[in-house]
């Protein structure tokens, strides 16, 4: 089987468009005035839920990435589930070599985790905060299996944004 292969048949599978975040840990922990580190952010389409007791989610990075790098040393993290109409979100935070995180940031609507520290988006359909419970290498990705601290659901506006065929889809 070929990589295409597998790609194609994998590409009909429809999958939910989730915005993980994180921020990197201050420069100096031992400095209480140190600056923080930078935020982090990431579209995920492998993304689920893994068990209700204890409750926890696992999302797949790409070993090697900044988010994996990141989170091989950073526990907390958050998770934004977007809706339909945050498509350019999505869009922004899949581009491969960017230059800065600190600009994707810049212009959206996100409020700081209470739990985790890290950027939760506004105008997502759900939010969750998480603590690493387990990384599991699986080829070429890190299975990143998290405790889920807190969840909110402060949109119920639009429908889900989905990822189908290689592209973003509405439902409907």
């Amino acid at each position: 089987m070929s990589n295409d292969d597998f790609r194609a048949a994998m590409s009909r599978l429809a999958s939910g468009v989730v915005l993980v975040t994180a921020q990197e840990p201050s420069l100096d922990p031992d400095d209480p005035h140190a600056p923080v580190g930078e935020d982090v952010g990431m579209t995920a389409t492998a993304f689920l839920s893994v068990s209700l007791d204890p409750p926890l989610v696992m999302v797949s990075v790409r070993e090697g990435s900044r988010m994996d790098d990141l989170l091989a040393e950073q526990p907390l993290w958050a998770v934004s589930v977007l809706s339909e109409n945050q498509r350019h979100i999505a869009g922004r935070f899949a581009m491969k070599n960017r230059i800065s995180d600190r600009l994707l940031f810049e212009d959206l609507p996100v409020v700081r985790g209470e739990a985790s520290g890290a950027p939760l988006l506004g105008g997502a359909l759900a939010t969750l905060e998480c603590r690493t419970e387990q990384l599991v290498t699986a080829g070429d990705h890190t299975l990143v299996i998290g405790r889920v601290l807190t969840a909110t659901t402060p949109s119920a506006d639009g429908g889900p944004l989905a990822y189908f065929r290689g592209r973003y889809r509405q439902l409907g």
